[in-house]
């Protein structure tokens, strides 16, 4: 269930920031990570939705996804403002360059990471995820899996996200941070 590198540093109190593949938890558990650490919750995606004033499928589909990349760093970037809280980001924001620097630099980065057929299950249950329109999603998350998950473990945690509930997961996070 947890995996940390041997070099783990304690939480020292920055916001903690949750980066893994879509469908794997991280708004879920982010909102519920937050809230036993009695800390404000934020989802960058809803952000970003709100600064673009349009969906995430409609910035993808109006402006393609380099220009979604570009608002969504800087959306972190203005979250990353030294109030501790929990983030969740969408699944490909880690694998930009510039906004893992960030992440690894000025916050406590924890990498959801669960095995495809998981995920697949858990995100058929929305279309909403650009990604996946008109693909078969395990395998698109087998592949993104493949891709993704060497930066992803750059994350100084990682813990797995399980067909369980999710507080076990936060129950992981939480022994990991040591409150």
């Amino acid at each position: 269930m947890l995996q940390t590198h041997s070099n783990t540093p304690p939480w020292d109190g920055r916001t903690i920031v949750l980066v893994g593949l879509m469908g794997v938890g991280k708004s879920t558990v982010g909102r519920r990570l937050a809230h036993r650490l009695n800390l404000p919750f934020v989802d960058a995606d809803t952000e970003i939705e709100a600064a673009a004033g349009l969906s995430i499928p409609e910035i993808f589909d109006r402006f393609g996804e380099a220009h979604f990349r570009d608002g969504e760093r800087r959306v972190i970037h203005r979250l990353i403002d030294g109030t501790t809280k929990v983030i969740a980001t969408g699944g490909g924001a880690f694998m930009q360059d510039e906004t893992r620097a960030m992440i690894l630099s000025q916050t406590y980065a924890i990498w959801l990471d669960a095995d495809p057929a998981v995920l697949a299950d858990r995100v058929q249950r929305r279309d909403t995820r650009p990604l996946l329109r008109n693909r078969d999603p395990v395998e698109v998350l087998t592949d993104l899996a493949a891709t993704r998950n060497p930066v992803y473990a750059l994350a100084p945690v990682r813990i797995e996200s399980r067909d369980a509930p999710h507080e076990v997961t936060v129950d992981a996070i939480l022994k990991v941070l040591k409150t």
